[in-house]
């Protein structure tokens, strides 16, 4: 980390010293977060301006993405912060900076309607944004997010081996949750769209970040994203009540087919929420076990929470997930409870 900060600096005295940025000498470099990838961000302050400074190392991110969905997005009046410099050789990025207001911290009981109601504003504008050129979000990529979910949540958190019944339960559970997203509506997918990753600006605005993994899928995933956040959790019924309203301001505005009934997009959002939590306990259980960032672990109970409730409304209609809900509480959750991290945990 220490060369990686030292080659910034020389970085940032480059920029300065060929005028290519909008400020001067007598510069200075803070750090303000990681995240669940490779990436490192700085906020570089000059007086009384400041920009942010990322730092995502070549042979671990690819900056190509992160610039290319930001200057089309930021073309189509979607607020992303504006990639004013870049250097994809060593890694590093100069963006707008947004500030520190994530709407993470915004949130409150008092506050959540007003604050969903404008993300989800914000969500619509994303998916009238052509998807052309992004990756598909398609069977083999659905797959692979969950097998993370036997891999690592599953194989090396808890220590089990799936049998092979317990293999053919889940792919059984896969396949159906597959079909689902299959079937929606193509849209653009900023595909990490919570709480975290929305900032608050001034005037009421949203700002949007970390969206350089965005694809053309199903159109409830990021409404999943941000009503069943993986940090924050709301009542079913206030996230019903979000779910219906979403779907009529899509209809109306042309995102989604009249035709779709309440019934089928609260299926369609319940069965990719369970597709996207599964994914997510395999890859909290990694960062854990392979990046040394412990702190994912405090929100596998949440997430798996998302995944029983998911489990248990569809488990009359759909033996899959009966079974696999079965399984979860039977066995799972008792092979967790044997780890200190969770030992207290109610689910």
């Amino acid at each position: 980390m220490g060369q990686r900060l030292l080659q910034l600096e020389q970085w940032v005295t480059s920029l300065v010293a060929s005028k290519k940025v909008p400020f001067g000498k007598g510069w200075v470099i803070t750090p303000v977060s990681g995240d669940a990838s490779f990436r490192r961000y700085f906020r570089l302050t000059n007086e009384d301006r400041s920009w942010i400074l990322v730092d995502a190392p070549p042979e671990k991110e690819d900056s190509t993405s992160f610039v290319e969905v930001a200057r089309t997005w930021l073309d189509s009046g979607i607020p992303v912060p504006e990639v004013i410099h870049v250097d994809f050789t060593q890694g590093f990025m100069l963006l707008e900076d947004f500030g520190d207001s994530l709407l993470f911290g915004e949130l409150s009981a008092q506050s959540v309607d007003g604050l969903y109601t404008a993300a989800m504003d914000a969500l619509l504008a994303i998916q009238h944004v052509g998807n052309d050129g992004l990756p598909q979000y398609d069977e083999p990529l659905l797959r692979r997010e969950m097998s993370l979910f036997n891999e690592w949540f599953i194989g090396q958190l808890l220590k089990r081996q799936l049998c092979e019944k317990e293999q053919k339960m889940l792919d059984d559970l896969f396949a159906v949750l597959v079909a689902s997203a299959l079937e929606q509506p193509v849209v653009t997918v900023h595909r990490d769209f919570h709480s975290r990753n929305l900032m608050c600006l001034e005037e009421g605005r949203l700002g949007i970040i970390d969206f350089q993994d965005a694809v053309a899928g199903p159109i409830t995933y990021d409404l999943v994203s941000l009503l069943k956040d993986c940090y924050v959790a709301w009542p079913s019924e206030q996230v019903f009540g979000w779910v219906s309203a979403y779907r009529i301001k899509a209809q109306q505005r042309g995102v989604l087919d009249k035709s779709v009934t309440d019934a089928a997009f609260l299926r369609w959002f319940d069965f990719m929420g369970l597709q996207r939590h599964i994914k997510v306990l395999g890859i909290f259980s990694r960062l854990d076990i392979r990046d040394g960032k412990a702190a994912y672990l405090e929100d596998i109970p949440r997430v798996l929470s998302y995944v029983l409730e998911g489990l248990h409304r569809y488990s009359e209609q759909y033996a899959e997930c009966a079974a696999v809900e079965r399984w979860l509480r039977e066995q799972i959750v008792p092979s967790m409870k044997k780890l200190d991290c969770f030992k207290d945990v109610q689910l």
